[in-house]
């Protein structure tokens, strides 16, 4: 047994730039899952057996979908669904797991202890978005829908979660809480990662440099977190460790009181930054969304490497970021309205939250996207997974490498392969490893209803009622949606057109409705009319057209001329 190491505080490390310790937000922003069975009562003693049961059907550590689905009583179907969720939250981009291709996922399996964490989060609760009272966002929720007849008739619980006008907490309040779940529950997630002494009974337990860096599953250290460097190489216990001598293994205890007094620090520094705050003006983060007037809005830059870029607020406008003005991998698109807004962009994780009557293309996912709370929005994506909640009249063009997550109150949702491209695409899937030979967008996967891991108290047994699934866009509504050359203008690509394959059905769709234009425009033009007839032709096609654009939202492409 080694002699406790305990952290430095010598007065010239107390005068080095803190480096603190933060939640990894992506296990708790995109890998919750609604299924029941994966949200036990008591997590460490069920995760306990469980990790018996999976050794005794393992013998190198890795899990597979049959292995999972048998020892947790879940369909293989879900089993597999685990599996993918957890490959696109891992945090060692290295692992088996996250470099298996979409078909290779299931015979890789996932390590047992990256599992047993992924399994353990499954009861966090969620911070509650609160119902927002800004005039602005107001507008972005109409206050009438085709769906108000439809909410009479459901239950006061459905009511509030259908009906409510939601903003996310702040990325402050969701840290501070992210932490304290960590806070309370470490002891427990510790006890599952380390192994008895041999010889000293269950009582002393340790972790090995390996166990501890599966913690980088949960937690990192400064604004580049986990990317490319292990967690132990930022602990006083393992760091700077020859990696041909392992290391000796640390009292759990000790790596215990460590972790807790860096999240103690952490939390510390997040209240001392919220103080100012409280007490004088809110900065522009913590006010009210404003709704900025046509193509005058900016990204919100994240103020470090590690934080998202933020989309916020644009009203009846086009908007265009590309790659060169995205910091860091991820982007929120948050409470935006009535607009066309282009992310053109090689990205880790996206979220669109809040939305309605928008168009949003995001260029290329390589982990996860996830949008919820929104209505009347179509959202054209190529992606590796995409999760949607509590949706309404959503219209979503995709090109995933997954099946489609549908989850909790959603009604009238439509999806329909991808149906776009810009010069750069082929680059950026590339760049994040989407393969554009599979596109699972027509086989969604829809779960409970409610979600358990909302903090709201939910009826007994409501969480296992199915959610609405998506239909299917009829080919003959099928259209190719157009981004205007000039956004594309400075950045020369080698995409000439749509990098996923259409169904055979929706090309056939295509070639007629393009045939049928060609007859049209020659009839028109072999027709003899009188002027006066040819003008009154001509006003009629333009109403019909108007229509149309209205109808199908397509109105929404228009906006970007605007800003030409």
């Amino acid at each position: 047994m080694t002699d406790p190491i305990e952290p430095s505080t010598s007065s010239s490390t107390a005068r080095e730039p803190i480096t603190l310790i933060h939640p990894r937000r992506e296990p708790f922003e995109h890998a919750l899952l609604p299924i029941p069975k994966l949200i036990f009562t008591d997590p460490t003693q069920t995760l306990i057996t469980l990790k018996q049961k999976v050794v005794e059907l393992s013998t190198i550590n890795r899990v597979d979908s049959a292995a999972l689905s048998e020892s947790l009583q879940i369909s293989i179907d879900h089993a597999r669904l685990v599996l993918d969720t957890l490959s696109s939250v891992h945090h060692c981009e290295s692992d088996p797991l996250v470099k298996a291709k979409p078909g290779e996922i299931d015979s890789v399996g996932a390590d047992i202890h990256d599992l047993i964490l992924f399994l353990y989060i499954q009861s966090y609760k969620r911070l509650l978005p609160k119902t927002h009272n800004s005039a602005a966002v107001a507008d972005v929720w109409p206050s009438t829908s085709a769906f108000d007849g439809y909410l009479s008739a459901l239950s006061p619980l459905q009511l509030v979660r259908s009906n409510s006008r939601r903003c996310m907490p702040s990325q402050a309040d969701e840290e501070a809480y992210q932490l304290s779940y960590l806070q309370k529950h470490l002891a427990n997630i510790l006890s599952l990662l380390a192994e008895p002494v041999e010889g000293e009974g269950e009582e002393s337990l340790v972790l090995t440099m390996d166990r501890f860096d599966h913690l980088g599953f949960l937690i990192q250290f400064g604004d580049k977190g986990s990317e490319g460097n292990p967690l132990s190489q930022s602990s006083p216990f393992f760091a700077n460790s020859d990696p041909d001598m392992p290391a000796v293994p640390v009292p759990a205890t000790q790596v215990h009181d460590w972790i807790l007094q860096n999240i103690t620090s952490a939390l510390e520094h997040i209240s001392e930054r919220a103080s100012p705050k409280e007490n004088g003006p809110p900065s522009a983060s913590d006010q009210d969304v404003a709704m900025p007037d046509a193509c005058t809005s900016s990204v919100k830059p994240s103020t470090s490497p590690r934080g998202p870029s933020f989309i916020e607020g644009i009203s009846k406008s086009s908007y265009v970021k590309q790659a060169s003005d995205i910091k860091g991998s991820s982007v929120k698109v948050l409470n935006c309205q009535e607009s066309s807004i282009y992310v053109l962009a090689p990205l880790r994780y996206a979220t669109v939250y809040g939305c309605s009557d928008a168009t949003i293309v995001l260029g290329a996912v390589g982990k996860a996207v996830r949008v919820e709370h929104c209505e009347r929005v179509h959202v054209i994506v190529a992606a590796k997974r995409i999760c949607i909640a509590n949706c309404r009249e959503c219209v979503f063009l995709l090109g995933v490498n997954q099946r489609p997550l549908i989850v909790g109150d959603n009604h009238k949702l439509q999806v329909a392969p991808y149906n776009t491209f810009y010069s750069q695409l082929v680059e950026h899937i590339t760049e994040v490893g989407i393969d554009a030979t599979i596109n699972k967008w027509d086989e969604p996967l829809a779960l409970g209803m409610v979600d358990p891991h909302d903090s709201l108290s939910h009826p007994a047994g409501v969480s296992d009622v199915q959610a609405e699934s998506a239909t299917r866009i009829d080919p003959d509504q099928f259209t190719n949606f157009m981004i205007p050359n000039w956004l594309g203008g400075d950045s020369p690509g080698s995409t000439k057109g749509n990098p996923f394959p259409l169904p055979d059905s929706y090309t056939a769709s295509q070639h007629k409705n393009q045939k049928n234009l060609g007859e049209i425009k020659q009839m028109l033009m072999e027709v003899p009319l009188e002027e006066s007839r040819k003008r009154e032709l001509s006003s009629a096609i333009h109403v019909y057209f108007k229509d149309w654009l209205y109808a199908s939202g397509n109105i929404r492409q228009l906006y970007c001329l605007q800003c030409d």
